[in-house]
């Protein structure tokens, strides 16, 4: 059986992992890296908010189980849900994009993503982390 608060605890420092990570692969320039654990930190942060109340699936896009919780939260809160829930569904799909590329394009992750793309993954998963932040203040969750 999984205690609720050691796997809230767990997720969110791995998204925590996740979100350096993503910072340092930023700074020295590798833009797919970057995308990569930014994806891995917004589903781990989301992750950590279901862990209160579920065990969280193995979904790389965990926002219909987040969702799924949402009358479950306190009201001041659900709109940071909703839009935690969007960004994980946003990034989702950049899992596989960031490992493996587009395959039947021939492009590589390399190839795919620029600077740009980085910051918009990057900014996302620093959204996450705040967002859950919050709601774990708002809960009285020490992470």
């Amino acid at each position: 059986m999984i205690d609720p608060i050691n796997e809230v605890r767990y997720r969110y420092r791995l998204a925590n992992e996740n979100l350096e990570r993503a910072e340092k692969y930023c700074s020295i320039g590798d833009w797919a890296v970057c995308v990569h654990y930014s994806q891995l930190a917004v589903e781990n942060f989301a992750r950590a908010v279901i862990a209160i109340y579920q065990v969280p699936t193995w979904s790389r896009d965990p926002s219909n189980q987040l969702m799924g919780l949402i009358n479950q939260l306190p009201s001041e809160v659900r709109n940071l849900i909703i839009e935690l829930a969007r960004l994980s569904r946003e990034l989702a799909a950049e899992h596989s994009r960031s490992a493996y590329g587009e395959p039947n394009s021939g492009l590589t992750p390399g190839m795919i993503y620029d600077n740009a793309s980085a910051l918009r993954a990057l900014s996302m998963a620093r959204r996450a982390k705040e967002i859950v932040n919050n709601v774990f203040n708002t809960l009285n969750v020490t992470p």
